[in-house]
């Protein structure tokens, strides 16, 4: 892309010509497309979404795809119930990054984007061969087609990702960088973590939020500019880092206030990358 271009994330769900117009006419140039439905991920849809975005002037950075079966987004279901970690759901969850990545392939999109749930810490914990493996299968699933597969941040340490991308080996893997869940998730200050992934960034989830208040559930999703990620500096240093992909406006919540504060988001983050030198 050559320059730092904002985006939004908008659901496949929604209808690819309803979610590609509504990004043009918010004013963005890209945008990430998130499914969590198998069924979604077909020819058929491939087409109609690649020609809408086409018709919008809409790039479509990443598709963020979501895994069958169970979620819940807190510390102590979490990681048994997230991404690939969880043994017995990984066959499944493969199998839909795979039907993920053939989608983005028929769209002519250049990479895939998930969750891949607690990584374990301690390198010695039996969890973590198996994932490795299965990580290196969609990995080289997705390089086949000429593919990126990027890691969303947020239930593992910047440490632990840096050396999971490191065992797993196989050039194509990038960090999308959600600064927000990094807080969230108790896991760094997104600042910081820079220093030990920023090599590794190719997208960023602009998404604001706390740190948790208690060891059970996650800390609270605020509007861009309400929490305690730190835009300008978290700006100033990736531009630093080279970094040049897009920065994708995420909101976690429904209905007008949604759009009120993704064009509220649009606004702070245009301010910001103006004042770059």
């Amino acid at each position: 892309m050559g320059k730092i271009q904002l985006g939004v994330l908008v659901p496949l769900e929604g209808g690819p010509e309803q979610e590609m117009e509504k990004v043009s006419a918010l004013g963005f140039p890209t945008c990430q497309v998130v499914c969590w439905h198998a069924e979604w991920l077909n020819e058929e849809v491939a087409q109609t979404l690649k020609r809408a975005a086409s018709e919008n002037g809409v790039e479509i950075t990443t598709i963020w795809t979501g895994m069958p079966g169970r979620y819940v987004w807190n510390f102590i279901d979490g990681p048994a119930t997230i991404g690939l970690v969880p043994e017995e759901l990984r066959q499944e969850r493969l199998a839909m990054l795979k039907r993920g990545a053939d989608f983005a392939q028929m769209v002519g999109v250049p990479s895939i984007t998930t969750h891949v749930g607690f990584i374990p810490k301690n390198p010695g914990d039996p969890l973590y061969p198996g994932l490795v493996d299965a990580m290196r299968e969609i990995a080289l699933y997705c390089k086949e087609r000429g593919q990126s597969f990027w890691f969303e941040t947020g239930q593992e340490t910047p440490v632990t990702l840096l050396r999971t991308i490191e065992d797993i080996g196989t050039g194509n893997l990038g960090a999308n960088l959600d600064p927000a869940n990094l807080l969230m998730y108790g896991k760094a200050n997104p600042v910081d973590a820079l220093d030990v992934i920023g090599t590794y960034v190719r997208g960023v989830h602009a998404k604001d939020g706390e740190y948790p208040t208690d060891g059970r559930d996650l800390g609270v999703e605020k509007p861009l500019g309400q929490g305690r990620v730190g835009f300008p500096a978290l700006l100033r240093k990736l531009k630093a880092l080279g970094f040049d992909g897009a920065l994708t406006i995420e909101r976690e919540i429904s209905g007008p206030q949604q759009i009120e504060d993704i064009k509220q988001a649009k606004l702070f983050l245009e301010q910001i990358l103006a004042s770059l030198p």
